[in-house]
């Protein structure tokens, strides 16, 4: 007995489809495009057109004869087997197979039709057993399991293909225009980057910026609280009590990149700026007025020598007195500073009773671990400080006008 239904035409698809490809050298892919069964289904419609005058020769059933043969050609003839219709079969789609498709595969595989294959099967492969085994269930299962995967395979590997395809193609459009512009925008930035380097090697050069690398005992010795003393009153010609004046200021320094920031706090304005070492124990210290406008008003220059061993450091400085109107000038001066200690933050009281009681300005020191100290700033006379050698430092004799001119510093000589 032998088998039938899908196992038995998957089978005979297959072995028709090997037998094809070994006579004709040609491939056919078993996917689920029609097409390429198109010319093994013309070659087995040469068979199956025969098969209403072939049955006593080849033994199969009989078959009507075709009315339109002769009138008609392929796929038009009543017994022609298309492409789809060797498709379907090979992906299990049909259950009960054309008769007419079932012989012409045997006559095509064995030169006989399926009644006489029964009378003498020389394929045991075809052969059904009355209770089917697990090797001929499994052999079926894999026949067909494997012929729909081939077919999945290749349908998805055609997907796959063309989807990568236009993925590329889509990819192409975007990429190479992308590094077009990386490339170009890479060179620019290149450019600009080389020019930006150069010119601030220039800036370097020419305005002298950080020349010299600091120490971390020099950090030390300078980075702080300081007080800063200057006689810069004495010069304000619209001030008539000005001779023997001094003011207080106190200096915050912290180190930052190189160079140290500096904001100082005076009893009538702030100052904020930098300092950097020129070279061992030399500072530059460049400051400017506060404001809230960022203008650079009233710049000013110091130089001061660094020395540990002195209480008091001075400071030639390129200053103003500070006047009114016409009567701000620029002046040299000695100023001259003391270092009080190190850590904690200044923090300036505005708008309270001892404002206003002492006509200053109120700065507290706000120190980890130690008792808050106030510093009240204001314009006092020389002698309130009480330290000889801190009073000739600053006296009248540490001014220098810009333009001689008698009456401005007072001679203590007269």
């Amino acid at each position: 007995m032998l088998k039938k239904g899908k196992e038995e035409i998957i089978y005979l698809l297959n072995k028709s489809i090997e037998k094809f490809q070994l006579e004709t050298g040609k491939s056919i892919v078993q996917n689920t495009n029609r097409k390429n069964y198109e010319e093994l289904a013309i070659t087995l419609s040469e068979i199956s057109n025969q098969l209403p005058e072939t049955a006593v020769q080849l033994g199969h059933i009989h078959y009507e004869p075709d009315p339109q043969k002769g009138k008609a050609d392929f796929p038009f003839r009543k017994y022609d087997i298309t492409g789809g219709q060797i498709k379907d079969a090979l992906m299990g789609l049909v259950a009960n197979p054309r008769p007419f498709l079932v012989d012409t595969c045997y006559i095509y595989l064995y030169k006989m039709g399926r009644q006489a294959f029964e009378l003498n099967p020389n394929d045991p492969s075809l052969i059904a057993t009355e209770e089917p085994n697990s090797s001929s269930k499994d052999s079926y299962s894999i026949i067909t399991e494997n012929q729909q995967l081939k077919l999945r395979l290749a349908a998805l590997k055609n997907e796959t293909s063309q989807s990568i395809f236009q993925r590329l193609k889509f990819y192409r459009l975007i990429f190479i225009p992308l590094c077009v512009i990386f490339l170009a925008g890479a060179i620019y930035f290149w450019n600009l980057n080389n020019a930006t380097n150069a010119k601030w090697n220039s800036i370097q050069e020419d305005f002298n910026l950080l020349p010299y690398k600091v120490s971390q005992s020099e950090i030390d010795s300078l980075e702080g609280i300081w007080i800063c003393y200057t006689s810069s009153p004495q010069a304000r010609l619209s001030d008539p009590n000005r001779f023997h004046k001094v003011v207080a200021n106190l200096v915050d320094i912290k180190y930052k990149d190189g160079y140290f920031t500096y904001k100082r706090f005076g009893a009538s304005f702030d100052h904020i700026g930098y300092i950097q070492f020129e070279s061992p124990k030399i500072l530059s210290i460049h400051s400017r007025i506060l404001n809230t406008d960022q203008k650079n008003e009233y710049p000013r220059h110091s130089l001061m020598s660094l020395n540990k061993e002195q209480t008091f450091l001075s400071s030639i400085s390129a200053s103003w007195n500070f006047d009114a109107g016409e009567n701000n000038r620029i002046i040299g001066i000695r100023e001259v500073y003391q270092k009080l200690g190190k850590g904690g933050r200044l923090e300036e009281v505005m708008n309270t009773p001892a404002n206003a009681s002492c006509q200053c300005k109120i700065i507290k020191w706000h120190q980890p671990n130690l008792p808050l100290q106030s510093f009240n700033l204001k314009n006092m006379v020389l002698d309130s400080l009480k330290n000889p050698t801190l009073i000739k430092l600053i006296d009248e004799k540490s001014i220098l006008l810009k333009d001689p001119e008698p009456g401005v510093i007072k001679d203590n000589n007269k």
